[in-house]
């Protein structure tokens, strides 16, 4: 195994090798489009390309010229609303939506012709216009992408392409011409804050873990991604493994490890697989085992797959899983940076942050200050889901405008079914089940970690689910109380049973039984749990209902008091009628009702038997007269 390794040689290598290739055809090979037949999508262009008497490179290799077409994968591109993307260079052209049946045109007409397919192009709502690339999709335009430049762009499994593009540079000044006091200095100056939710400035938890007066220590990257909506720290691991495996070496570079982990949850069985690749691929040339850069300093990282706990992104639970216990976190201090794994100091660092510390180390702090604003700086990742017309994975400069990602860059709200929302915008869950609800008063506030905290909710770890006005807001704090509550490892009293009780009264208040004293008392048991709970899990989990408490109370009141739900997403609260002056008899919801609970004799107005409804919408919905109505 070579224990040196000339990084200009490998780029020069890898520019011969792609030097007399004509075109590259990128085929996203994220999570999300594998899921929509991307793979199909790819064996087809093998397919098609070959049968064009067209030369088709898949692997570039040593001996050979690589003529041709480079036809490869990528990691997630981020339109995932559009997916399957196919990007094909160097004529900048994103065809959106591919299916393995367009991939022969496609060959066809714009590779071998230079014809533009218009229907495969992005298509602007409002005005139809098509758009020939990211160049000029407003998606992609008003972000900056920053972490995320080569994600979607570079082969995910292709180390060469990496160094190519100024990969392990960074690490390689810092092994050999920076100080692990410069670089714990360089990242602290830079700013950077910890994208795992918890904002905590990087080098400050660099240099406390440095100063440790011990001869093991360890880097943990912390790639258990939980919070429902949230596919950040998936999407670099797929797209990008070896910016992190860079990171973690500068990290363990600055305080003086040797071993790390990269501890990613076993739901993301892609981001395993190119992460252990990148590890492998790196060992192999040098880049990770002993004397790396010939600099006296060893490094070994290991893969690790995590059972899906949520409480285990949550650092000492995730200590605890790697050390062979049950996934529990314990009482601090002592901190990781003092006592973390095996007794040991350890820097815990989230995915996206590691991706980040080579690029502020090959910038420079200063110019990393210029991103973001005096208060957050940077990037943030984000990913965009719910009723939003562009869902998909954004990054944005910190002290972006609520308002610029979600009409700008989301392209507007849309009803359930996708279509254009009239009623527009309700709220923004941000922060996963550890955030809070923003709503239209918040659509020019500035996204960062000071301004969020200020009106009482969080960055997190990037997650933003977006909600029209068809949504019931507390089936929303429903729905991520269920989520805390299963995930809860019930260590404590208050976590363990106080998110039991918590989402018993909001079921009560969903199905008609609660009282005025039921919010009040929600409201003390959400502050309690807050309070009182041991982890970040349990202190963070009444978020939700103290957010849509503060912002939606007129709702909550509303269920309470007059048993209604404005959004008829409340099956308890809604009473079927069947209007006598529409309604003739014909017999068509009677038919479609499952639990015979409508009767009447045909051309004779028909009635609803209340105690047998079980407010499924099926009559009102067969109802051509619309005589049904699911009033409260």
């Amino acid at each position: 195994m070579p224990q040196t390794i000339d990084l200009v040689a490998v780029a020069d290598s890898y520019q011969e090798k792609i030097q007399n290739i004509k075109k590259r055809i990128i085929i996203c090979a994220g999570t999300g489009c594998m899921a929509n037949g991307s793979l199909k999508v790819f064996h087809e262009f093998e397919k098609c390309i070959s049968e064009a008497d067209l030369d088709v490179v898949v692997e570039l290799k040593e001996e050979s010229k690589n003529e041709g077409i480079l036809l490869s994968e990528s990691g997630c591109q981020g339109f995932c609303q559009m997916g399957p993307l196919v990007t094909i260079l160097p004529d900048d052209i994103l065809y959106t939506k591919v299916k393995p049946s367009d991939v022969s045109a496609i060959v066809e007409k714009t590779v071998k012709n230079h014809e533009l397919i218009k229907d495969l192009l992005y298509a602007m709502p409002s005005t139809g216009d098509h758009c020939k690339g990211v160049h000029d999709i407003p998606f992609y335009t008003r972000q900056h992408r920053f972490v995320l430049k080569n994600c979607g762009v570079i082969d995910p499994e292709n180390i060469e392409e990496y160094i190519h593009l100024d990969g392990y540079k960074a690490a390689e000044k810092c092994y050999t011409a920076s100080t692990p006091v410069d670089i714990c200095k360089e990242i602290l100056f830079a700013g950077l804050r910890g994208r795992g939710g918890g904002g905590f400035p990087t080098g400050r938890k660099w240099e406390l873990t440095r100063v440790q007066p011990s001869e093991k220590k360890y880097v943990i990257c912390n790639g258990d991604e939980g919070d429902p909506g949230a596919f950040m720290d998936r999407s670099v691991m797929e797209g990008n493994p070896h910016s992190v495996i860079e990171g973690i070496m500068i990290a363990a570079c600055a305080i003086g490890a040797d071993e790390a982990y990269v501890y990613v949850r076993a739901e993301y069985p892609l981001a395993v697989k190119r992460v252990r690749k990148a590890v492998k691929d790196a060992m192999a040339l040098g880049l990770l085992g002993e004397n790396i850069f010939n600099s006296g300093k060893n490094l070994n990282i290991e893969v690790m797959e995590g059972a899906g706990a949520f409480v285990c992104g949550e650092e000492t639970a995730l200590i605890a899983s790697i050390e062979g216990k049950r996934g529990m976190p314990s009482p601090k201090p002592p901190f990781p940076a003092v006592s973390g794994l095996y007794g040991k100091p350890t820097v815990i660092n989230n995915v996206e942050t590691l991706a980040t510390v080579p690029l502020i180390i090959n910038m420079g702090a200063e110019g990393y200050l210029h991103l973001g604003n005096q208060r957050s700086p940077g990037t943030k990742t984000f990913a965009l889901t719910g009723h939003v017309a562009n869902t998909g994975l954004i990054e944005v400069p910190f002290g972006t405008t609520l308002n610029e990602v979600v009409n700008n860059i989301g392209g507007g709200i849309t009803n359930n079914d996708g279509s254009a929302c009239e009623a527009g915008f309700k709220a923004v869950q941000i922060g996963g089940p550890s955030g809070g609800c923003l709503t239209p008063e918040h659509l020019k506030l500035t996204l960062d970690f000071d301004s969020l905290t200020a009106i009482g909710s969080m960055i997190g770890s990037g997650g933003l689910v977006v909600m029209n006005q068809q949504t019931c807001m507390i089936q929303v704090a429903r729905f991520f109380m269920q989520f805390t509550q299963n995930e809860s490892c019930g260590k404590c009293v208050l976590c363990r049973e106080g998110t039991k009780q918590m989402l018993a009264l909001l079921d009560d208040i969903i199905e008609g039984r609660a009282t005025m004293e039921t919010l009040d008392l929600l409201e003390k048991l959400a502050l309690a749990v807050k309070k009182g709970s041991l982890c970040g899990l349990g202190k963070t989990a009444p978020n939700p209902i103290l957010s849509t408490l503060k912002h939606f109370r007129q709702e909550y009141i509303e269920h309470v008091e007059h048993k209604y739900c404005s959004t008829k997403n409340c099956k308890h609260l809604i009473a079927y009628e069947i209007d006598p002056d529409k309604c003739k008899g014909c017999m068509v919801c009677i038919k479609k009702c499952p639990v015979g609970a409508i009767t009447g004799e045909r051309k004779q107005v028909h009635k609803i038997n209340l105690a047998l409804c079980i407010k499924c919408g099926a009559c009102a919905e067969a109802c051509r007269l619309d005589a049904i109505s699911g009033g409260n």
